[in-house]
């Protein structure tokens, strides 16, 4: 319960919220859209050895996920509370190691050497500094506020956050690693252009999470009651096994990143080798961002409270699978077609993209309301790690569907079976991902309007008790 002392909640921790995310995809947004550029171009590690590490990986994010999840939830909270307390004290070696992911010093070792570096770096950052971060980070929004209504305006700004960062990340990253050769062809800088800038966006993300752990306030007492029985980590696998809502969701998100970050991947080789423009990769980070800051979070939470986040959340993931539908069919040739449909097509991804870290609110009071016990930690760090599973599932698709139509890193020009195979996986395959997604909000996640504001009421009464 809010204490006389407190403050209400309001901007202050919308935009504290905001900046966190903007921290977090400082070096989330850069190693998904640019890590496998700079293992395959720079470092000269095959596509496919770099999609195994990415699916590798999640193995173990299963137990360092859920491992920081129970920590969360286990461990007494600290003066500055149960999880503000990890974004102060991971937020340095989160910055680091990511920095460290980047070193073109590395190029010129053995390729033992490389792919050794890869994986200790990459494991360091994704599977453990991260984590140490996130999920405290993405669990404390139940802990700011109670209300359905501020939290979906949360969820607009964590969206807001990583869609600044991701502004950011894609119009800047693309002018200072790709340049013009003297034939013409799109390749990337060398020298030291990569460590550069992921020393910049490492120093960005520290100064985000800073800000956001000054402004936000933890307000929902999360505190166990004495007395109360101790759940194992077994009894919340089984709880989490038999609730709908968090396997809908799972499924919901792991196509949603799958197509999304699939999309990103691709645009890096799409733009330079189909289209042979470069430019065109920012073109699309800009004005796909800018679609998402002035229409897209605007109209999100009145969209939300009008319609449902899972009623308006399907409607806009068949939109988005339908135009890249169209895009493949089309077989377009002009760069320009090519961007417009896709800002176009961003419209519907990007509407659930803002609103799902309420859906993970919702799904953390529905377990409550069924089982009697709030695990904000656990929960969230299963739909984490199955966020990184979409996650590695996209980089190991990227890489392996560069392996399978035989696109050549070292090649000044890609051949035209090789284009055709790009432009497939930028446009048909996010399409079935987003179908995907439409098909697990609407048959599985049960979640609707009516439901959430049931277990809203339910949950106020309990408190008040």
């Amino acid at each position: 319960m809010q204490t006389e002392k407190e403050r209400p909640f309001g901007m202050r921790d919308k935009l504290g919220y905001m900046f966190g995310d903007f921290g977090n995809d400082f070096t989330f947004i850069f190693a998904s859209s640019f890590l496998m550029v700079f293992y395959t171009k720079v470092l000269g590690i095959s596509g496919g050895v770099v999609g195994t590490l990415f699916l590798a990986s999640r193995f173990v994010d299963a137990f360092t996920d859920v491992t920081m999840g129970r920590i969360v939830d286990s461990v007494r909270p600290a003066r500055d509370g149960r999880f503000r307390c990890w974004i102060r004290r991971m937020c340095g070696p989160v910055a680091l190691s990511s920095f460290l992911m980047y070193q073109t010093a590395v190029a010129d070792a053995s390729m033992t050497l490389k792919i050794l570096y890869m994986y200790v770096t990459y494991l360091l950052w994704g599977s453990i500094f991260y984590t140490s971060i996130n999920i405290p980070y993405g669990s404390m929004a139940s802990a700011i506020t109670a209300d359905p209504g501020e939290r979906t305006s949360l969820s607009t700004f964590r969206s807001v956050g990583a869609a600044l960062a991701g502004l950011v990340i894609g119009v800047g990253t693309p002018i200072f690693i790709y340049t013009t050769d003297a034939d013409g062809n799109q390749v990337v800088r060398g020298g030291a252009a990569f460590t550069i800038v992921a020393g910049i966006f490492s120093l960005g993300a520290l100064i985000c999470y800073l800000i956001c752990y000054r402004l936000t306030t933890e307000r929902v007492s999360t505190e166990k009651k004495e007395g109360a029985k101790q759940i194992t980590l077994i009894d919340t696998f089984r709880a989490i096994a038999g609730s709908r809502a968090l396997i809908g969701i799972i499924g919901a998100a792991i196509f949603l990143l799958l197509s999304q970050l699939l999309i990103g991947t691709m645009n890096n080789y799409i733009y330079p080798d189909y289209f042979g423009n470069a430019k065109g990769i920012s073109l699309y980070t800009l004005l796909s961002t800018a679609i998402m800051l002035l229409v897209v979070a605007p109209l999100s939470v009145s969209l939300a409270r009008r319609f449902g986040k899972k009623e308006a959340s399907v409607a806009g993931m068949l939109f988005s699978g339908g135009i890249f539908t169209l895009m493949y069919l089309l077989q377009l040739k002009n760069m320009w077609a090519f961007l417009l449909l896709s800002i176009v097509g961003y419209l519907g991804l990007g509407f659930f993209n803002t609103v799902i870290w309420a859906n993970i609110t919702d799904v953390i009071d529905d377990q409550e309301v069924r089982d009697g016990e709030r695990e904000d930690g656990t929960i969230y760090a299963v739909y984490s790690f199955a966020r990184k599973v979409g996650q590695a599932l996209a980089g190991g698709a990227g890489g392996w569907a560069l392996e399978i139509i035989g696109y050549d890193p070292a090649a000044a020009a890609q051949t035209d079976e090789v284009l055709r195979g790009l432009y497939l996986s930028t446009t048909l395959i996010p399409a079935i991902g987003f179908f995907a997604v439409a098909a697990f909000l609407w048959f599985v996640y049960p979640l609707n309007k009516q439901k959430v504001a049931e277990n809203v009421a339910y949950l106020k009464k309990k408190r008040e008790a």
